[in-house]
């Protein structure tokens, strides 16, 4: 059955490959080349520990939860497929896009979202020429760090704090998604500002990600509380066998 299901998981991301229209590759995450060596390695070695850690929580938790697997072969593929949706923003050298991170977190942990995001983002690079290899790290740690702990921090203590799920939900969608750029906007800033002034420069970049980032992060935030609310209606012992 295990194995059915890790087949099914593949055959659902390499369909969606195929799926997916053809067009020219726009320059989607942080583009290759983009940053400096330097800059690139430095987000490597801020990536690398979580994704260690990531890894871990994988072997252990699948250890105790033989259903754990298949979940998050679901949960990556809606990260893959969510994310695969490019908007130009040429003032940024880079794309808006939805992340789908902060509903991954939701039912899997931030951890274990920097592990399907840093495979996500893999496949893009490799298959679509989304982001690149160079610019991994940082992507990773936009997308899959800083997106994913910031939607599920806020997720935890609205709930804690309110008891409304949907609120909730809500928050954790816009807010990952609004994290995830806000670090893209420092990374760029602090690599490519050059002579000019780094405040101005990040602002600079972050302003062009407003027109299409805000209403963006306002999808996300009803797509997460959707995709919350079916699972409760539905399935809601998957929120106790999968909670962190």
């Amino acid at each position: 059955m295990r194995g059915k299901r890790s087949a099914i998981m593949i055959i659902l991301v390499f369909t969606s490959l195929l799926m997916l229209p053809d067009v020219p590759a726009f320059a989607m995450h942080i583009t290759e080349g983009i940053l400096p060596a330097q800059w690139a390695l430095l987000w490597f070695a801020v990536s690398a520990p979580f994704l260690f850690l990531g890894l871990r929580e994988l072997r252990l938790r699948g250890q105790r939860n033989a259903q754990l697997k298949p979940m998050i072969g679901l949960v990556g593929a809606a990260v893959f497929i969510i994310s695969c949706m490019p908007i130009p923003v040429p003032a940024a050298g880079t794309c808006s896009h939805p992340c789908g991170t902060g509903i991954a977190a939701i039912f899997i942990g931030p951890l274990l979202t920097v592990v399907v995001s840093s495979v996500a983002l893999l496949l893009q690079a490799l298959f679509l020429a989304h982001g690149g290899l160079t610019t991994l790290g940082a992507n990773l740690a936009s997308m899959g760090i800083a997106g994913a702990f910031a939607g599920y921090g806020i997720f935890i203590l609205v709930r804690r704090l309110t008891g409304r799920w949907w609120m909730a939900a809500f928050l954790c969608g816009l807010l990952s998604d609004w994290a995830t750029y806000s670090l893209t906007s420092l990374q760029l800033a602090a690599a490519l500002h050059g002579a000019a002034p780094f405040g101005k420069f990040f602002l600079t970049v972050l302003l062009a990600f407003v027109p299409t980032q805000v209403p963006l992060g306002i999808l996300e935030g009803f797509l997460c509380v959707a995709a919350y609310r079916f699972i409760l209606t539905r399935r809601p012992e998957l929120l106790k066998i999968f909670a962190v």
